[in-house]
């Protein structure tokens, strides 16, 4: 990648690594991001609703794309909310990194192996 230090442990330049970036970058997922996903998700699931209806059975006779239309529509909809459930889990993440990360160094210390005076002897 252009512009990181890979070779000295440096990672994305635009990474939020320090505790204030990672809490403003919670806060926009919160106070931004999310809201408007949802305000998008409402205005399209609106007007595919309308589309659905459009071509719907009026008089027994319908467009066979209003079935084919309304399948698509629940499984964007089933889409919409697994994206919402990630920003939330991606919010939270951020927000609790610290306890997970030291939770995680811990855990990885303990289940290192450590050095034998046996491991000398073949």
């Amino acid at each position: 990648m252009a512009g990181s230090d890979r070779a000295a442990g440096g990672g994305r330049p635009d990474l939020a690594s320090s505790p204030a970036e990672k809490t403003a970058a919670a806060n926009t997922l919160h106070n931004d991001i999310q809201p408007d996903t949802r305000a998008a998700g409402r205005w399209a699931d609106d007007e595919t609703s309308a589309a659905v209806k459009a071509f719907d059975a009026k008089d027994g006779h319908g467009w066979l794309l209003s079935g084919a239309l309304g399948k698509a529509h629940t499984t964007w909809g089933e889409q919409v909310q697994d994206f919402l459930n990630r920003l939330a889990g991606d919010e939270a993440a951020l927000r609790s990194d610290s306890t997970l990360l030291s939770g995680t160094d811990i855990g990885v210390g303990g289940t290192a192996r450590q050095v034998s005076v046996l491991d000398t002897y073949s």
